[in-house]
């Protein structure tokens, strides 16, 4: 197919450029720019109005002139090659191959503007994913199909949780295969270093996808990273029958760059100059994880998002919390006190918990322990409070019980290694050692056979 080469640029605005008399042209396309000295740029068609086009230019407008630059549309939109080969190589934001390994032949080319799972098709989730965190596994539990984002802040260590999470996470007792497909967007040079070194150190790579989007490199094609992965990680799931956990990291450079795009496009901005279609845009992506009627393979999603000054209010948490089932919140807290990961059990949420647990998924005792923990730690953490105002002495001691439950609780079931992958079984374990150090009759939330079976007295 012959395209023709557009003459016609009318404006140049920022890493925009207004193009007339232009035909046969679709939203979303890809073009190619070229310029007098030979040098060629790509672009994407923005918006379309009569024979106008808006294209924006991934590596920027500096040097182009109104006479001295060709646009020819591709007739295509973004696409990303794939085949099982796929799974062990390194991507960067444009879906080119970046570990010096050879190029993907690919089987199909995919776009990469996919759909939301059709509600009618999904399937509902409900087998239990271990990741090897007691903190995850035992209060905050991953299910097969759940979008379930981290909510982080500056400084902390969001970037070693996510890779050991990658490195560690699977279905127990299942016989498809599991693969993570990782995507980095907006990160430095040496946080991608680290993801890729640490994932070739494990062996984590041989059964990951990881596309690396840097903070030096253009605005749209951070735009682009999450959807190749979700594309990627849809040909893994439904056409490859694959258990495919998605791990998106750092959605709030994302959304940056989309307030980036959408000012640069002079749109009517919404809070905090985010556009008002902020909502729309990330459900669109979340809503691509998840299981299809009639499928084995399914998309998990953990969305990580820095919460700029730990405001959870933010526009970014706060529209991601509407649209995924519940949130794991990193304390900053914690992580002074020298404790890894630093998950906040008491405001962090897994809705779909319930579903994956139990007899038969994790253990008989999977729910009454993780009801009880959150209790006991709830009470402990009151009691210290109370503590601050009216001093230790006005405590009970049974009220010094569950102060000392709570020191014990973070120290022995939310620190763990780094390296440190425990089995549920370890982690429900580790719980029925700390109610040693509760009186049997203050287990309330546990039934009298498990207690009988499980329980036995910690000396302290």
């Amino acid at each position: 197919m012959v395209f023709k080469e557009y003459l016609t640029v009318k404006d140049i605005f920022g890493p925009l450029m207004l193009i007339e008399h232009v035909e046969g042209v679709t939203y979303g396309e890809l073009a190619e720019v070229r310029l007098d000295d030979g040098q060629v740029r790509r672009g994407r068609v923005l918006e379309i109005a009569d024979s106008c086009v808006l294209l924006q230019v991934f590596e920027g407008t500096l040097g182009i002139g109104r006479d001295n630059v060709r646009v020819k549309f591709l007739g295509r939109g973004l696409e990303i090659g794939v085949s099982p080969d796929i799974v062990g190589r390194v991507f960067n934001g444009a879906g080119q191959t970046m570990d010096g390994g050879p190029n993907i032949i690919p089987d199909k080319r995919l776009n990469i503007n996919g759909h939301p799972i059709n509600p009618y098709a999904r399937d509902y989730p409900c087998e239990f994913i271990q990741t090897g965190i007691s903190s995850i596994d035992g209060l905050n539990t991953l299910v097969r199909g759940q979008k379930l984002p981290l909510f982080s802040g500056a400084g902390l260590p969001h970037a070693r949780l996510a890779a050991q999470i990658a490195r560690q996470a699977r279905v127990p007792g299942s016989t498809e295969g599991f693969a993570v497909v990782f995507a980095a967007m907006g990160i430095t040079f040496e946080e991608a270093n680290y993801f890729i070194s640490d994932f070739e150190r494990t062996r984590a790579i041989e059964r990951s996808v990881l596309f690396i989007n840097l903070a030096e490199d253009p605005p749209i094609e951070r735009l682009a990273v999450p959807r190749m992965a979700l594309t990627t990680a849809e040909y893994l799931a439904f056409e490859l029958d694959m258990h495919v956990l998605v791990i998106l990291t750092d959605i709030t450079n994302y959304c940056e760059a989309l307030r980036e795009v959408s000012a640069a496009r002079k749109e009517v901005p919404g809070r905090r100059g985010y556009p008002g279609y902020l909502y729309t845009d990330l459900a669109a992506m979340y809503e691509r994880a998840g299981r299809v009627k009639g499928k084995k393979g399914s998309i998990t999603q953990i969305p990580i998002l820095t919460m700029p000054e730990d405001d959870k209010t933010h526009p970014v948490p706060d529209l991601t919390g509407y649209i995924t089932e519940g949130q794991m919140i990193l304390s900053r807290d914690l992580h002074l006190q020298g404790i890894y990961p630093p998950i906040d059990i008491l405001p962090s949420l897994s809705r779909l918990k319930d579903k994956g647990i139990g007899e038969g998924k994790t253990r008989e005792d999977h729910a009454d322990i993780s009801n009880q923990l959150y209790a006991s730690y709830a009470r402990g953490k009151t009691a210290k409070e109370l503590a601050v105002i009216l001093g230790e002495g006005a405590l009970s001691p049974l009220d010094l019980s569950f102060v000392d439950f709570s020191d014990h609780f973070d120290k022995e079931f939310i620190q763990q290694g780094e390296e440190e992958d425990r089995s549920i079984n370890d982690t429900l374990d580790i719980g029925w050692r700390l109610f040693g150090l509760l009186p049997k009759k203050e287990l309330k939330r546990i039934r009298h056979e498990y207690l009988d079976k499980y329980y036995r007295e910690r000396k302290r």
